[in-house]
């Protein structure tokens, strides 16, 4: 695409408008640049323009640079479209509707004006791909903003509201529009010669004593293992000692050596993954998804609670319903509990917390739901409860009603049959806590229609979710795959390792809170069940004796005050327990196991290589369509750390034929669990990744 495809300049009433026009998001493409060069020097050569507007086509102003382009081989430009912008002798109005991010917001620092309209949003998101501001953000924005402002924001990585934005003092003018052409010209008319107001002409920004040394400590552990954060901080750092100039050639260092780090490199790859995986190309190009404008909860438990804060929180209305009075009223303190939280530490108004809960209408009985266009089904995980349910469903819902399952393992198809509509049945899985956590299954039965399958991807997107598809089998994808992971940590503990070690390892490898008081947080006598109901389906199921007994001497985590570890009362902190150690150790006894010292390596490989031979599986069998499809949903609904890739990513990292050799070992030691996975076997001896692997139908 050239640039006179994607960069537009006019002239009217003396008023120079370059307008980027690069679909969808006018990101800074190839042309782009170049093109807003190219105008502005169209400009300054004509004495008839006395100011410039530079604006967005379509939906945005510059939602950012094409991150395709990182990493690759490109030329540095003699000149750049920042320098051009900023070093203009006339002045220039950045007219911003819909995103001005990263490299969008940077040019609007280097224009002499800043209009917005109310619903725009601004922001410098590179921290979020492994990399900082490269144009020259993390100089400008802190001598505009101050330096403790413009930290929070590159840090963060954060998108303002344009009205916070204006507060700032990023946005000068906050405009209430539909023509933002024409305001923006008109804005343009006024300021035309009174002056420059270049940021870059501004003195090195002022700061508080102590705040970077603060702000690396306070991040410390949140950053694990990703340089840019800290990086960030050393660039906005450099903008209040360094002129500009220097400023920002130190700010073009720091980018270059960040650009083709391994971290960058697995966030670039979660990026575009997690944009993947809303493809479902088998599905007919002509399905239509129905719309789904009334929606409703079955199941005023902690799960349906938070799946009616979901639709609350995204601004759609939701029925939530109940067997009983008693139960909807539970269920809606627990709303109203949660929402109250939110308000107290800061990150909700009240306001805000009374309309999201204007949103959600508790209702008593099936027929207040009747004519809605979808249900939820959020009560307990067993068949013949869920059954039930959706007997009484198909019985009342209106035709054309698409009737989901949260269901977190549970066969959808024959959830499905016990209904008239099994084509209007799928599974919408929501992942603990569900007004939180991004991950939303779409799980497909064997007579799903492709509409109902493109009508729950499309509802996870609208509630804010990151919509994946997973075939139906027991666990469905994401859990499927975690569940060797679960197996091991505790097999492992039965071998001689402690909690608190395999929760140290994982920890330091990058997640938020180890795998065993995750356990605890979540309640132990949910899994408790689910191993309950698989040991009795089939025989030669490896149970897990210690947890197990753990559960049946009371012990369900923390809500019991005790349970991988013991807890205070008001205290959430994991506290080592003897009486852990000493089931391990009866439990290895009586099974004949010799315990050992574990090296974290060992922990960590056991761990990840256990899942990642069971997403080969998984792949193989057509279930997921795509390995970035599993790391989507490990980074999404198992915390699993996104500087990392994914599972499938971070395997990458190790070699596939390292992977394999480690494998077949465990399998000659521990037998039948280890056995290689096929797909493995063949991507290791092909030499592949395994972030490339496919199912069947795709290859």
């Amino acid at each position: 695409m050239s640039e006179q495809d994607v960069v537009h300049y006019a002239v009217e009433d003396g008023i120079g408008i370059i307008t980027i026009d690069n679909p969808p998001v006018n990101a800074l493409g190839a042309g782009v640049s170049e093109g807003i060069i190219a105008s502005v020097d169209q400009a300054e050569a004509d004495p008839a323009v006395r100011a410039l507007v530079l604006i967005g086509a379509g939906r945005s102003f510059i939602a950012g640079a094409d991150i395709r382009r990182f990493g690759t081989k490109r030329e540095t430009p003699a000149r750049r479209s920042y320098d051009a912008l900023d070093m203009c002798s006339k002045p220039i109005v950045a007219a911003i509707h819909g995103y001005a991010l990263g490299g969008g917001l940077e040019h609007a620092l280097c224009c002499t004006w800043r209009i917005a309209v109310p619903s725009a949003k601004v922001g410098l998101p590179e921290v979020l791909i492994g990399v900082i501001p490269g144009g020259g953000g993390t100089q400008r924005l802190p001598r505009l903003i101050g330096a403790k402002a413009a930290l929070e924001m590159i840090v963060s990585g954060r998108h303002v509201p344009a009205p916070e934005a204006k507060a700032l003092g990023i946005v000068d003018e906050l405009v209430e529009t539909k023509d933002l052409r024409a305001t923006a010209i008109a804005f343009a008319k006024s300021v035309a010669g009174k002056g420059l107001r270049r940021i870059s002409e501004k003195p090195p920004a002022s700061a508080e004593a102590g705040l970077f040394e603060a702000q690396r400590k306070a991040i410390a552990r949140k950053a694990r293992g990703q340089p840019a954060p800290f990086s960030a901080i050393a660039a906005v750092e450099a903008a209040t000692t360094l002129p500009c100039a220097e400023g920002l050639a130190e700010e073009r260092r720091l980018f270059a050596a960040l650009e083709n780090s391994e971290e960058a490199k697995a966030l670039r790859y979660a990026f575009f993954a997690e944009r993947e995986v809303a493809r479902l190309p088998q599905l007919p190009k002509d399905t239509v998804a129905p719309e789904v404008k009334t929606a409703a909860v079955v199941g005023a438990g902690t799960m349906g609670g938070g799946i009616a804060m979901s639709f609350a929180d995204s601004g759609l209305p939701v029925k939530l319903m109940d067997a009983t009075q008693e139960a909807l009223d539970r269920g809606m303190e627990r709303i109203r509990a949660n929402y109250a939280v939110s308000v107290k530490r800061g990150s909700l108004t009240q306001a805000e917390m009374d309309k999201r809960l204007a949103l959600i209408d508790p209702v008593a009985g099936y027929e207040a739901i009747a004519d809605c266009d979808a249900v939820i089904e959020a009560v307990f995980e067993q068949m013949p409860v869920k059954q039930e349910v959706f007997a009484r469903l198909d019985a009342v819902m209106k035709p054309g009603a698409l009737l989901f399952t949260n269901s977190s393992a549970l066969d959808i198809d024959k959830i499905a049959e016990v209904t008239k509509r099994p084509e209007a049945v799928a599974g919408t899985h929501f992942f603990a806590p569900a007004n939180v956590m991004k991950l939303f299954e779409v799980v497909e039965g064997t007579k799903t229609a492709p509409e109902t399958m493109a009508a729950g991807m499309k509802l996870g997107r609208a509630i804010g979710k990151i919509s994946a598809y997973a075939g139906n089998c027991d666990g469905f994808v994401a859990n499927r795959s975690r569940i060797p992971f679960g197996l091991e940590q505790n097999l492992m503990v039965e071998e001689g390792a402690r909690p608190e070690q395999i929760d140290r390892v994982m920890v330091n490898f990058g997640y938020p809170m180890g795998p065993f008081a995750v356990n605890d947080l979540s309640g132990l006598d949910v899994n408790y069940m689910t191993r309950k109901r698989r040991a009795a389906a089939d025989p030669n199921y490896r149970k897990w004796p210690v947890a197990d007994r753990i559960v049946e001497m009371g012990r369900k985590g923390q809500k019991t005050g005790a349970g991988w570890y013991r807890y205070e009362a008001g205290d959430r902190t994991p506290h080592p327990d003897p009486i852990v150690d000493q089931i391990a150790r009866e439990v290895a006894a009586e099974l004949g196991i010799e315990q050992k010292v574990f090296t974290d390596e060992e922990i960590l490989q056991r761990l990840l290589f256990a899942s990642l031979n069971e997403a080969c599986k998984i792949l193989a069998e057509g279930k997921a369509l795509r390995a970035s499809d599993i790391d989507v949903m490990w980074l999404n609904g198992f915390g699993f750390p996104r500087y990392r890739g994914g599972l499938m990513f971070w395997a990458d990292t190790i070699g596939a034929q390292a992977v394999y050799n480690q494998i077949a070992a465990w399998h000659q030691r521990y037998g039948a669990r280890w056995a290689p996975a096929p797909l493995l076997r063949e991507i290791a001896e092909a030499g592949g990744k395994f972030r490339e692997a496919k199912a069947p139908s795709l290859r």
